[in-house]
């Protein structure tokens, strides 16, 4: 059994444009018209369902009427290197007469009734990115120039603290051997001040005191006692 034709009429027809920048939410939208006589059901499907806000995504179309469907694409990051995949179906079915419920009816459709059409997404991106990024790409070499230019800058400033660096310690070591300078000039003048001042031979001879010769002394003892003695007498 050959498949069955679409019934309605869907814009646009093959593809659905998403115009970046995709770091936001991007919506497209797609018009539905039905131009028979009769109600037709139809449901909106996606290959991506996750990346994909559909609104309404089902519905039924009263006949000669027509709806707009919004479909807002999720952020997410952009390649322009990789092959987009993403694709949408509309399906369509006459509805039955009398109270509709939507969810069983598709349920119970079979393939036979099913009308279908596929429509494949298509990213752009805005005019002024493009020349954007062409913008880039020509300052580029300035960007690299920029970038010797700083690590010129870095590296002369590493050198400027090395050699800080060195000169402190250099100043270090000649506060240190002036210290040492001082000291060994300080013990200079103390050997120089011991040097001047009269010192004693201890090889000399002992400086001999003049003492009476114990002599002499037993005889004026001895003369003491005659003259108290002849006192005595003498009265």
């Amino acid at each position: 059994m050959s498949k069955q034709e679409q019934v309605l009429q869907i814009e646009p027809q093959n593809e659905l444009r998403f115009r970046g920048p995709f770091n936001v939410p991007v919506t497209s939208y797609m018009k539905l018209t039905n131009p028979s006589d009769k109600k037709v059901m139809f449901k909106i499907k996606t290959t991506t369902q996750k990346k994909y806000c559909v609104r309404p995504n089902s519905g039924v179309l009263d006949p000669n009427s027509n709806t707009e469907i919004a479909i807002c694409l999720q952020p997410f990051l952009f390649d322009p290197a990789e092959k987009n995949k993403h694709k949408f179906m509309v399906q369509t079915v006459f509805a039955p007469d009398g109270e509709i419920n939507l969810e069983q009816l598709w349920k119970e459709i079979s393939a036979e009734q099913l009308m279908d059409s596929k429509l494949k997404c298509v990213f752009e991106m805005p005019v002024e990115q493009n020349e954007s990024q062409e913008d880039q790409n020509k300052a580029s070499p300035k960007a690299v120039t920029n970038t010797e230019a700083s690590n010129s800058v870095v590296s002369e400033l590493q050198k400027a603290a090395q050699e800080v660096q060195q000169l402190r310690e250099e100043e270090s070591q000649l506060r240190q051997e002036n210290i040492k300078l001082k000291e060994e000039i300080l013990q200079l003048q103390q050997q120089i001040g011991i040097a001047r001042a009269p010192q004693s031979n201890r090889y000399a001879p002992p400086v001999q005191e003049q003492t009476i010769p114990m002599v002499y002394v037993g005889l004026a003892v001895i003369l003491g006692f005659i003259g108290i003695i002849l006192g005595k007498f003498a009265l």
